[in-house]
């Protein structure tokens, strides 16, 4: 049994939706990455009825809630056994996410420490080989 979360906070994300730079679906030398538009007749700039919106600072999370998975925890990725020892003081804060690469055998060595150190594992179930019943 994993430790429980510290955070009693609840969590709202407000939005999801990535704002887009204004005019880079027309030209490809305009990148997606939001730059606020700064001509003198910019009609973005101007808020001009019936024109995308400009971000505002209210559009982000609470501070405390920020980066939280929905079990109140924070990702922290592992790489090998000896990551996890980060996590012995913190097992209330973050919890252990395995990386991409780690193979199946250090895989089970890695969930089987986490298990006794008590750090929960937000993908400790892949790739593990299913026991058969005989």
């Amino acid at each position: 049994m994993a430790a429980s979360s510290l955070n009693k906070t609840k969590i709202i994300k407000k939005t999801k939706k990535h704002v887009d730079r204004y005019q880079c679906d027309r030209f490809n030398r305009v990148a997606k990455s939001w730059r606020k538009p700064t001509g003198i007749d910019g009609r973005i700039r101007r808020k001009y009825r019936g024109l995308p919106r400009m971000p505002k600072i209210g559009r982000g999370s609470n501070k405390k809630t920020r980066h939280l998975l929905p079990n109140g925890l924070k990702k922290f990725v592992i790489e090998n056994e000896k990551d996890l020892d980060v996590l012995l003081m913190n097992n209330r804060t973050y919890c252990a996410e395995l990386a991409q690469g780690v193979s199946a055998k250090k895989r089970a060595s890695i969930v089987e420490k986490a298990k006794a150190m008590n750090v929960a594992v937000t993908n400790g179930h892949a790739r593990v080989k299913k026991q058969s019943a005989e």
